[in-house]
């Protein structure tokens, strides 16, 4: 069964055209004389991206695999203004970027419901032979072509925008605390890799208040080179405010286990570091007091720790104060303030950019589509250069 969760689309985007300005001299019976009276074109449609916090994922864009604006309207005589080319908005879930297909380099990013951000724009008219009229060239026998449209093969990518995100290996217990505390209901089952996609929970606190979680697949040794599953979901926990690391407390070496975990992320994204942290040890239903106290003088002393069971219910109040309170710092707001451009504007890393387009399906060839119309066409935009356009 095919996943509704789509996060990774690749679109061959393309704004309008200008229209072409007309040269024409009005010639009638009663005014034989009467001038030039071309029109200016109309302007090219633009390609606009538009934040909605309606979608949360980018399913409904998944089989585009063309977004064209329409192109401007010639100009007329009688000073006839060609019509514009209406503009495309491209409605994506908030926390979208963008990156170049060609090169990998870092284009826009939507953060917040009714942003629009100008992708491609698009090519403004070309003035009629009216506009050129003077004293000394009261005939003026030329006119300007429209702009040229703009083309760009995108990359949409989707980074979920949570305040928690659950980092740990496969069966660590993240779905089950999710689902203990939130009516998330992701699913859960005693084997690797039961989580295939990311699920957001909202977690109720005191006052009526509350913080949203991400459950992301589990991370493996050696994912940032693409094992397991690899890069593919990792992205989801660079736009979350605090990382919540877990670690189940039968395991060997919890401070271990802990440290790969760090290396991983280290690895893919060096500036998640800044983040804060929490460890919670889980299934802590299996531990007896004198074993906890035990693991206690093991546990890293840099970050706060919390034994928990989501079975039971222990110590899941201490976890959301614990969570609550991290998520209030100064230090914490202020370290995402200072963070968050630099996270949202890195390049991709064309090493890895041809592997996550084979995995995400993305990497088929987009037959690009040559609309112009003519030959006479497509000189004049040759011949562009040869015009200057007012600001």
């Amino acid at each position: 069964m095919e996943s509704n969760f789509v996060d990774y689309v690749k679109i061959l985007c393309r704004s309008g055209k200008g229209g072409r300005g007309s040269m024409h001299l009005r010639h009638v019976k009663y005014n034989p004389n009467g001038g030039p009276d071309g029109g200016d074109g109309g302007k090219g449609g633009s390609i606009i991206l538009r934040g909605n916090h309606n979608y949360w994922t980018l399913l409904h864009l998944r089989y585009e695999r063309h977004i064209f604006a329409e192109h401007g309207g010639n100009g007329g005589r009688d000073k006839c203004h060609g019509t514009d080319g209406k503009d495309v908005y491209i409605d994506v879930p908030c926390g979208t970027v963008v990156y170049d297909a060609e090169t990998g380099k870092y284009v826009c990013d939507v953060t917040y419901d009714g942003q629009e951000i100008v992708l491609l724009k698009g090519g403004r008219g070309g003035l009629g032979n009216y506009q050129f009229r003077s004293a000394t060239n009261q005939a003026p026998r030329y006119a300007q072509p429209g702009e040229p449209m703009q083309e760009m093969t995108v990359i949409l990518e989707l980074k979920l925008l949570a305040d928690v995100g659950l980092v740990g290996f496969p069966n660590a217990g993240k779905s089950t605390l999710l689902s203990a505390l939130s009516n998330a209901r992701p699913k859960i089952a005693n084997y690797p890799f039961t989580t295939m996609e990311p699920s957001l929970g909202i977690v109720g606190y005191r006052d009526q208040q509350s913080f949203v979680m991400a459950d992301i697949p589990g991370i493996i040794e050696g994912a940032a080179e693409g094992k397991g599953l690899g890069l593919r979901f990792l992205r989801h926990i660079e736009r979350n405010s605090l990382l919540l690391f877990m670690v189940p407390g039968d395991t060997d070496d919890i401070k271990h286990e802990y440290e790969v975990l760090l290396n991983e992320l280290q690895q893919f994204n060096p500036d998640m570091l800044t983040k804060h942290r929490v460890l919670a040890i889980t299934k802590c239903d299996l531990l007896d007091d004198e074993l906890v106290d035990m693991l206690r003088e093991t546990l890293p002393s840099d970050l706060p720790c919390v034994f928990i069971s989501a079975v039971t219910g222990q110590g899941l109040d201490e976890l959301k104060d614990v969570l609550w309170r991290e998520l209030n710092a100064e230090s914490n707001k202020l370290a995402s303030v200072m963070a968050e451009d630099t996270l949202v504007h890195r390049d991709k890393d064309m090493s890895r950019f041809a592997q996550e387009l084979a995995d995400e399906g993305a990497d088929e060839d987009i037959e690009i589509v040559d609309d112009i119309e003519d030959v006479d066409e497509l000189e004049d935009y040759e011949e562009l250069e040869d015009y200057e356009y007012e600001e």
